[in-house]
């Protein structure tokens, strides 16, 4: 059926929410659909280099964009607010401050949470790289700890970071902190060899989906700067002393430790779980990504779980999945808009995946080529350049790489005491 005017309402300006939100812009013509985005804060971070700032090797203006810089405000409306509630019966939103929203269309791309698999003391003793606000806390926490080290004059003791999970965040994460720690070390007068960082992994290895050699690669390159490894091995609890864990040999507590949880994520769960039914925390959607029996709902990024044919699993919740389906989900609705009928499939062709060792390390699978060192490190920042092409073409790379263009004006980062808190 086709509906004048319909509004068309994106929760979420991440990856998928933004991406989304651009290509309507340019697909529809004005006055086609009002179209309204709503994200709590006025800037877009890109995820994957939130590392960078928690390891304190990043400046913030690298990772964010202002939303009014990437948008055309006289097409889409702008709301800057949290939103508290979907009330899929009524197609309406409810928003902390603003009044509520209705829709015609909505597009759920609130993003990630950290999963804690319930793991005791994870939530409320861990930290997490979960928003640009939650990585300068951590780049806030570890160098104070290395500030107030160096003024305890402790000697005999050591300092303890432990990052958990040695996927793609995990390792991304450690490889620059071991580039920063000597930095700081330098910097306060404390010997590098009184900083310990740990990596534990549940798994037998880290980086799954790389090829052996790969794997060995990394973990070669991030040992000979002092990382040490615990494979095979789980985290039992986190308190605010330290970390307890378990592995083949029994269990062994760490103490004192900062912790770093990257050890997995789930959909946001003000959508997944509590107005869609989610499967381990997403909501699984249609070919068309869409949620079966609400034919009005598209979910997209890592709030959905749309299953590989190839695997029978669903696709990662990765930047790349999120961008892909931003696509396909601006054409659907492009075809909505206008009456059509036959959606689009989503059906992506990955290129495959490069992961960071520090600054000037990195390993890659790219169409099926491996890649390290340098070579891999520099593709990664072509990737990133990709990306901000493909969102705001050679205007935006170019506005991106003067001086203060990630300025987020009067915003300031909350100071929120929980972990977990954005």
């Amino acid at each position: 059926m086709l509906l004048k005017n319909p509004r068309i309402l994106i929760l979420g300006a991440g990856y998928a929410g933004l991406m989304t939100a651009v290509r309507l812009q340019k697909a529809l013509r004005k006055g086609e659909a009002d179209i309204t985005l709503v994200n709590k804060h006025n800037y877009h971070y890109q995820t994957t280099l939130l590392h960078e700032i928690a390891a304190g090797t990043g400046e913030e203006g690298r990772v964010c964009l202002p939303i009014q810089n990437v948008i055309d405000t006289r097409r889409i409306r702008f709301i800057k607010d949290t939103v508290l509630e979907i009330r899929e019966k009524e197609r309406q939103v409810i928003l902390c401050h603003g009044e509520p929203l209705h829709y015609d269309y909505l597009v759920v791309a609130l993003g990630f949470e950290p999963a804690t698999f319930g793991i005791p003391g994870i939530a409320e003793h861990a930290m997490s790289i979960r928003s640009l606000n939650a990585a300068k806390r951590i780049r806030n926490r570890i160098e104070g700890q290395i500030a107030e080290y160096a003024a305890s004059g402790a000697p005999g003791e050591t300092l303890t970071f432990v990052v958990g999970g040695a996927g793609f965040t995990g390792i991304e994460f450690i490889g620059e902190l071991a580039d920063q720690v000597p930095r700081w070390c330098a910097k306060y007068g404390v010997p590098r060899q009184h900083i310990r960082l740990f990596c534990v992994e549940a798994g037998s290895g880290l980086l799954p989906g790389f090829t052996p050699s790969l794997s060995a690669y990394a973990r070669q390159s991030l040992e000979a700067r002092g990382v040490e490894f615990c494979f095979n091995t789980r985290i039992r609890s986190v308190d605010a002393k330290g970390v307890l864990l378990e592995g083949v040999a029994g269990e062994r507590r760490i103490e004192p430790a900062t912790v770093v949880w990257t050890g997995g994520v789930q959909g946001n769960r003000l959508a997944c779980g509590t107005v869609f039914t989610a499967t381990r925390g997403r909501i699984p959607v249609s070919p068309d990504l869409r949620i079966n029996g609400h034919d009005r709902v598209f979910v997209i990024g890592d709030c959905s779980a749309f299953t590989d044919p190839g695997s029978e699993r669903p696709f990662p919740p990765t930047a790349q999945i999120a961008v892909l389906q931003a696509l396909t989900c601006a054409r659907n609705l492009q075809i909505l808009v206008r009456g059509g009928r036959g959606l689009e499939s989503f059906a992506p062709k990955l290129k495959g995946a490069v992961a960071s060792l520090g600054s000037r390390d990195g390993v890659g699978l790219v169409l099926g080529v491996p890649m390290r060192g340098r070579l891999a490190s520099s593709f990664k920042a072509i990737v990133d350049s990709r990306y901000l092409f493909t969102l705001g073409g050679f205007r935006l790379l170019l506005r991106k790489s003067k001086p203060g263009a990630g300025d987020m004006g009067t915003e300031t980062c909350s100071t929120a005491a929980t972990p977990w808190g954005d």
